[in-house]
């Protein structure tokens, strides 16, 4: 992409030192002053390529381009990137959060395995164990 606006960019300064050149041949005195729309021209392509190129090229003086480049708009300052937009996200738990559970794993002597598990526990604990274990007897 570069090249093609570099390419585009010489084209036209070509074209541009032909006016130049055409402007001196047609001029009606060799004092004449250099049209504004050739300096602004010339201005213009030396926001692209080298101003000393450009002069020397339309063949004026570079201190003499330097001039109507001065009194070119300056380009508009890049708008500043907007920030996102910030969002609050709560902090996540580093484990998930402990809830009181209950787990009991017995087994009787004679092969019979109590597993209990549950979340809390409302049942009187001590009953249920007692009871398994009279189931031996």
């Amino acid at each position: 992409m570069h090249t093609n606006t570099s390419l585009h960019a010489d084209h036209q300064l070509d074209q541009l030192a032909g006016q130049f050149e055409h402007w001196r041949q047609t001029r009606a005195h060799p004092g004449e002053r250099i049209p504004h729309h050739l300096w602004e021209q010339a201005a213009a392509l030396a926001q692209v390529l080298p101003y000393s190129r450009v002069a020397q090229h339309v063949r004026v003086s570079p201190s003499d381009l330097k001039k109507p480049m001065a009194a070119l708009p300056a380009s508009p300052p890049p708008t500043p990137a907007m920030p996102p937009p910030l969002v609050e996200v709560p902090a996540a738990p580093a484990w998930p959060p402990a809830t009181a559970a209950l787990a009991i794993e017995m087994e009787r002597p004679d092969g019979v395995r109590l597993r209990l598990r549950c979340p809390e526990s409302t049942a009187p604990v001590a009953a249920v164990v007692q009871a398994f274990l009279e189931g031996v007897r």
